[in-house]
């Protein structure tokens, strides 16, 4: 196997698990929730949707730490390592308290804004368990900077641990606290349970070598300006991350269009689609390391992580797509939505493969951009593709959710056309750059 693949699926793997298990914990609450009724299950939906949001938020100082400390590893420099770490925490120290005291003091209508003024029961529902899980947003956070940390000196595993632990004793929890204090009970089991998983954190990095070797190390820079540079590289990241939210969320606007059968199909595929898409992270995430710690490698280092991980991206799309269209009925069965919806998913199922595998690669390429600093050209696809799929999702509409398919796969498609652009340029400005040194 070649070395860069080896890397990457020894980086990914632990990812993927861990973005599983990230996604466990409200389908654990869902599940158990659900015997209070339906206004209960709205409002820990609600509260689900909300820590999704969230997350781009945190991947500001997550991710650019990330980046920042997998940048440091790879120069083998402890002063720039330690000026990283401390971007991220004085970033992090930054955003917490707004999300913190904002979110909690705008509970009531956060939960109005989201399920509109219909069902007094849901609303104050969801109020409630706000009151716990916003200010348990600190926990969160902190944890997203711990993992960000660790996954930047090379470390996936223990994040992955971490999650699992987390997410098991959810699951142990969720019943006890729920059968005595209800939706509160759900948003308490989360964050006690997270706190437990935040402390193992900080245990592991404290244990770390290179973490704790960096730690004695003079700051490469102040600490104003690690706060910046963990900005500048993670704003990118997030606002790519909050664009794909918003255009997934006006395109079940457009499905809505097609019924209520439409609608019940494409957020239960929507959920499956889940089990691949983490693959695909999981490889851009193990990219973006791997290039960073290979940053002084050379051109032919990159290019050959980039080929790598759209041949490991793609294959887990490649096997994605084959095994949702054989399984479609089933999986829609599974769900229980009805006969219509159940017609509405297998085709949708069937029909997702060109984009999934267009994704695959468009993903995984990513990673090497993330690694090699250069997000904000990223983000600029990411829009373009967003303006395009949602015109054409709305245009192909009368064919309804394979429509849909072909709007997300010309889409993807377009996208992977500009990352070849940039790609192809960024190449004539390395050797523009080479011949000048010679000369």
């Amino acid at each position: 196997m070649n070395e860069h693949r080896r890397q990457l699926v020894s980086l990914a793997h632990p990812v993927y698990l861990s973005l599983l298990a990230s996604v466990a914990s409200g389908i654990i609450n869902t599940v158990w929730v659900s015997r209070l009724g339906g206004a209960a299950v709205a409002a820990v939906a609600v509260a689900t949707n909300t820590e999704n949001v969230l997350l781009g938020v945190a991947l500001v100082f997550a991710s650019g730490t990330t980046v920042l400390v997998a940048h440091a590893r790879g120069a083998r420099d402890p002063g720039a390592l330690r000026a990283a770490v401390r971007g991220g925490r004085a970033l992090c120290a930054l955003v917490t308290p707004v999300v913190v005291a904002g979110g909690f003091l705008l509970r009531e209508p956060l939960a109005r804004l989201v399920l509109g003024g219909g069902d007094p029961a849901a609303l104050r529902l969801a109020a409630a368990y706000f009151a716990l899980s916003l200010p348990g947003m600190a926990v969160f956070f902190a944890q997203q900077l711990v993992d960000g940390i660790l996954k930047g000196a090379g470390d996936t595993r223990t994040p992955m641990r971490l999650a699992l632990l987390a997410n098991g004793l959810i699951l142990v929890c969720d019943p006890v606290l729920i059968h005595f204090y209800g939706v509160q009970g759900a948003a308490a089991s989360t964050v006690l349970c997270r706190c437990v998983a935040l402390v193992a954190g900080l245990r592991a990095l404290s244990h770390d070598v290179l973490l704790r070797t960096a730690a004695e190390a003079r700051p490469a820079e102040p600490l104003g300006t690690a706060l910046r540079r963990t900005l500048t590289t993670g704003l990118p990241m997030s606002a790519d991350f909050t664009v794909r939210q918003g255009g997934a969320l006006v395109l079940v606007a457009i499905v809505a269009r097609l019924g209520v059968p439409a609608v019940a199909a494409y957020s239960i595929a929507y959920k499956v689609l889940y089990l691949a898409t983490m693959a695909f992270y999981s490889v851009r995430q193990a990219a973006a390391i791997h290039t960073a710690h290979t940053r002084g490698a050379g051109k032919d280092a990159r290019r050959d992580i980039g080929r790598q991980a759209m041949i490991l991206s793609g294959a887990c799309g490649l096997v994605a797509a084959v095994l949702f269209a054989a399984t479609a009925p089933w999986i829609t069965g599974a769900f229980g939505a009805g006969p219509e919806a159940a017609r509405h998913g297998v085709l949708f199922l069937r029909c997702i493969g060109p984009y999934l595998l267009l994704m695959a690669c468009f993903i995984a390429l990513g990673g090497v951009f993330e690694g090699s600093g250069e997000t904000p050209a990223l983000l600029r696809v990411t829009v373009l593709g967003t303006a395009v799929q949602l015109p054409l999702a709305y245009a192909f509409l009368g064919l309804g959710l394979p429509g849909v398919c072909l709007a997300l796969a010309l889409a993807m498609a377009v996208q992977c056309g500009a990352v070849a652009v940039l790609l192809r340029r960024v190449r004539s400005q390395e050797a523009e750059d080479a011949f000048a040194r010679v000369a």
